[in-house]
């Protein structure tokens, strides 16, 4: 028998479409041919990789993870441009990326080696990522040129763009102007196709469009920039947390709620508990106060989450009972208001969803 409790993470993909149609439009308006890259990482940040895919087909290319990735947009028949942004992290992997056609990110020196060496049945278009200031990921902009040369003279690498990753585009004291000069210094007078914008920057700074975008999470409705939610960007929320009270408690003025007490009652009150908890995905760390909505009413919750359930101030719902519906994120709110009261982003709550949450499709 299936479980009926009533927690569940509801997925509309029209909404990933229509969010990919701004990316769309943004892009176009920066530069008419420039192509969009869509980002489905992480299962696609937590709404499904192949339920992505299909709602984000018109996308002209897919940004994964994981070679196990790829090759499940493969298998699904999808034949898009898929980009590995990690690339590879053994050579034994390049005989699967070139039969799958596959373009993997080159962020390493001796994974240039790895490429000259190999026997591949087909030859890889390749990308080659640049660090200019991101520090994490890619080759020193020092020696960014060599690193072409090496990769050009590859007999298994059919072309190559060139890439960077802006580590402050939704930063407006850090910006992108400084990466962006040691980028243009280093691939000055470079033919070559490059990709630079990530959400942020497509939606703040046009003028670094490139040939590739990389949007993420705008696609899936949640704004990159703090202080403001996808709404206001003209997005639409993919996902909605919902579940239901499970229990309506009366509390005392001075009782403590939940473990620790951390939330001390300031007076009488009705609470609400909620199937929903940490187990679930839901950030541990948000405390009392954070929002969410009772049969369509902010409200707040109260104390610590727990494992399963979290606890909610009933005040402003005075007709709530068993089986009252339950927003956590989503709808009209947004995850980015939950996200900033828990001390963390939009992207951490879609992709820490458990698996043991049930997902419906609208």
């Amino acid at each position: 028998m299936l479980s009926q409790r009533p927690l569940v993470v509801r997925i509309d993909r029209a909404a990933l479409t229509h969010n990919l149609g701004v990316a769309r439009r943004a892009t176009l308006a920066a530069h008419p041919q420039a192509r969009v890259l869509a980002v489905i990482k992480a299962n696609a940040y937590g709404h499904g990789i192949l339920r992505a895919a299909e709602a984000l087909r018109n996308a002209d290319g897919f940004a994964v993870l994981s070679l196990d990735e790829a090759l499940a947009l493969r298998h699904a028949g999808y034949s898009h441009p898929i980009v590995l942004l990690e690339g590879f992290f053994s050579g034994d992997e390049l005989e699967a990326m070139a039969h799958a056609h596959l373009r993997p990110v080159i962020h390493r020196e001796d994974q240039i080696t790895l490429l000259a060496r190999a026997a591949l049945p087909h030859r890889l278009d390749v990308w080659l990522k640049i660090d200019t200031g991101m520090h994490r990921l890619g080759i020193p902009a020092s020696r960014a040129r060599a690193a072409l040369a090496a990769l050009q003279a590859c007999a298994s690498v059919a072309s190559v763009t060139l890439m960077t990753h802006f580590a402050g585009a939704d930063e407006p004291a850090i910006g992108v102007a400084a990466q962006q000069q040691v980028f243009s210094e280093c691939t000055q007078g470079l033919a070559l196709p490059v990709s630079l914008a990530n959400s942020a920057a497509l939606l703040r700074y046009p003028a670094v469009v490139g040939d590739w975008v990389r949007p993420g999470i705008m696609l899936y409705g949640a704004s990159p920039f703090a202080g403001q939610t996808g709404s206001d960007l003209g997005l639409a929320a993919a996902m909605t947390l919902e579940s239901r009270l499970i229990a309506v408690r009366r509390v005392a003025r001075g009782e403590g709620l939940g473990y620790g007490h951390a939330f001390m009652a300031p007076q009488d009150m009705n609470i609400g508990i909620v199937a929903c908890g940490y187990a679930d995905g839901y950030p541990r760390h948000a405390p009392t106060g954070t929002p969410i909505l009772v049969e369509g009413r902010e409200t707040r919750t109260l104390g610590r989450v727990s494992m399963d359930m979290l606890c909610v101030d009933l005040t402003p719902c005075p007709n709530a009972h068993v089986g009252s519906p339950v927003t956590l994120w989503g709808g009209a709110l947004p995850a980015e208001r939950v996200a900033a009261a828990a001390g963390t982003i939009a992207y951490e709550l879609f992709t820490a969803l458990s698996a043991r949450v049930p997902v419906e499709e609208t």
